[in-house]
């Protein structure tokens, strides 16, 4: 048989470095894209200890010509859309190229495969934020109430994906991610910002560690599953949608107090609210029913909130030079 290629648009990020390394380790050959190849430093990849078997391409998403060019080139059997603006918190700031990095990435691509008369399969990263509340775990029925330009941007996606596929044909699938965390997550990312701060002060920083909304309710997981479910959504003989979750939930003070927890610390002695760092609309609850990705992709989340809060601790320690017990 021959090698199959993958295409990774968001090659860099948390989710794609950890998808090249699966794919690669399933015998793909391996494209990745960032908007300048040439000069990314793909630490992440690095990292991994992967970057020397990955190829990159210079890719601009919201540019039809460069969209084109590269599907072109790469030739690819499997394109993975993991790319665009990721935080949620930036969207209020930057609402313009959430909404850009994201749909209109998306719309490129697709409109470039039907083009192109392309047979690849294609996996957009949809997003919970999509859903808005959902008190009541969220399936693939649950309707969209987005309360972010992020959410909004992630369900535009989402429906154009589901769009293509029934206009076209195309075999184009949305993975409705809920959150999922690893060490390889950027510092702007209050469950990071959590965890590093709780090892710095463990080593003496002294610091207090200022939050926002400590009651909001997450369905947490572990990075390095989802991924492989991205790629088991993309094995299927008919293309569809699955939510990726956990199924369980747990507040950010829970995930504070863990992370406080781990380092022998109370996490009331350095913690403060601080109401200025709200958002102007978020999220309360969002929970995941992924029955279905359990039923048809054989996936379940396994690491546990605890076990991923111990990984997420000691990768953090250890970037201090400290060790953990």
């Amino acid at each position: 048989m021959s090698q199959k290629t993958a295409l990774i648009c968001g090659v860099s990020g948390q989710d794609g470095s950890f998808l090249a390394r699966l794919l690669l380790e399933k015998g793909y050959r391996v494209v990745g894209t960032s908007r300048d190849a040439y000069t990314h430093s793909f630490s992440n990849l690095h990292r991994l200890g992967i970057r020397e078997r990955v190829e990159t391409r210079s890719l601009a998403p919201n540019d039809f010509r460069s969209v084109l060019q590269v599907l072109t080139s790469v030739e690819p059997a499997e394109i993975y859309y993991l790319a665009g603006q990721s935080s949620v918190g930036l969207s209020f700031d930057q609402p313009i190229e959430t909404m850009q990095s994201i749909s209109e990435g998306v719309m490129n691509l697709l409109e470039a495969m039907r083009f192109l008369k392309m047979p690849a399969r294609l996996f957009h990263a949809a997003s919970s934020e999509a859903f808005g509340e959902t008190p009541e775990p969220a399936d693939e029925q649950t309707p969209f109430r987005p309360r972010s330009p992020y959410g909004i941007a992630k369900a535009t996606a989402y429906w154009l994906v589901s769009s293509y596929r029934e206009a076209y044909g195309l075999h184009a699938c949305n993975g409705i991610l809920f959150n999922h965390e690893s060490p390889f997550r950027p510092d702007r990312f209050v469950t990071m910002k959590i965890v590093a701060a709780a090892a710095r002060i463990a080593a003496g920083s002294g610091e207090t560690l200022r939050l926002g909304n400590l009651e909001i309710e997450r369905d947490w997981g572990w990075a390095p599953e989802y991924v492989d479910a991205m790629w088991r959504v993309l094995q299927q003989p008919v293309p569809g949608d699955f939510v990726l979750g956990s199924g369980t939930t747990h507040r950010l003070r829970d995930f504070v107090e863990k992370a406080f927890a781990l380092a022998g610390l109370d996490w009331n002695d350095h913690v403060v609210a601080d109401s200025t760092l709200f958002r102007p609309y978020d999220i309360g609850v969002s929970r995941a029913n992924p029955s279905k990705a359990a039923r048809v992709l054989g996936w379940r989340a396994t690491t546990s909130f605890d076990e991923m809060m111990k990984l997420l601790f000691e990768s953090a320690c250890s970037s201090l030079g400290h060790k953990t017990a």
